[in-house]
C-alpha cells in the first residue's frame, strides 16, 4: 500500500467519524453537577471530541522537532486553560467551531507538508490555537457550579497534556524510524479538520 492510498484510506475514516463526535460531550449534554461529573467531563472531553483530540495530537506532534518540544506542547495546554477562563469569563467569539475546524486543518497541513517552525513561531501558533480550543471547550462547562468546575478544569488539563506529550514521543520515534508514517497522521488530522469543516458550513439534510 503506497502513501496516497494510505491518505487517502485516513481521508476516509476521518469524515465517517467526524460526525458522531460532533456532539462531544461525555455527560450526554447535561450539565455537570457533582465533583465526578466535571472530573469525567474533563477527561473525556477531548477525547470524544475528534476535533479537539486531533489538534493535540498534532501539537504534540509539531512539538516533537524542538529540544524544547515538552514546555511548547504544555504551552499549548495552558493556553486552552486560558481559552476556556476568557469563555467562562464571557468572552465571545464568533464562528467557534469552524474556527477550532479551520485550525485543526493547519496543524494537520503543516504537519503533512514537514514544514519546519522556530520554536517561537511554534509557540505562537499553539498559543492561537490552544486558545480557540479552549474557547470552545469552555462552551460544555459554561454557568456549571464552583466544585464541578474545578474538577473539569482539572481533567481538562490533565488529558490534554498526557495526550500531548505522549504524542510528542511517538512522534520523536516515527521521526527516527518511519517520517512517512507522521505525515500520514497529518494528513489525517487535516481530513478530520476538512470533515467537521464541512459539517459546520453546509446545513443538515
Amino acid at each position: 500500500m503506497n502513501a496516497k492510498t494510505i491518505g487517502l484510506a485516513i481521508l476516509a475514516i476521518a469524515f465517517l467519524v467526524a460526525e458522531p463526535a460532533l456532539a462531544h460531550h461525555v455527560m450526554g449534554g447535561k450539565m455537570p453537577v457533582t465533583f465526578g461529573d466535571g472530573l469525567l467531563s474533563g477527561l473525556g472531553h477531548p477525547i470524544i471530541g475528534l476535533d479537539h483530540f486531533a489538534a493535540v495530537v498534532a501539537v504534540g506532534c509539531l512539538a516533537a522537532a524542538h529540544r524544547a518540544g515538552g514546555m511548547l506542547a504544555l504551552g499549548f495546554v495552558l493556553a486552552m486553560m486560558l481559552g476556556v477562563a476568557a469563555h467562562l469569563y464571557g468572552a465571545t467569539v464568533p464562528g467557534a467551531e469552524i474556527l477550532v475546524a479551520l485550525s485543526v486543518i493547519a496543524l494537520g497541513a503543516i504537519l503533512l507538508t514537514h514544514r519546519q517552525m522556530s520554536a517561537a513561531a511554534a509557540l505562537a501558533l499553539f498559543a492561537v490555537v490552544g486558545l480557540i480550543h479552549g474557547y470552545a471547550l469552555g462552551e460544555s462547562i459554561y454557568g456549571a457550579e464552583q466544585t464541578p468546575l474545578a474538577a473539569y478544569l482539572m481533567g481538562l488539563a490533565a488529558i490534554q497534556g498526557v495526550i500531548a506529550l505522549t504524542s510528542l514521543r511517538i512522534a520523536q520515534f516515527l521521526m527516527q524510524s518511519d517520517a512517512l508514517r507522521l505525515r500520514m497522521i497529518g494528513a489525517g488530522i487535516a481530513g478530520i479538520g476538512l470533515a467537521v469543516l464541512v459539517q459546520q458550513i453546509v446545513p443538515a439534510v
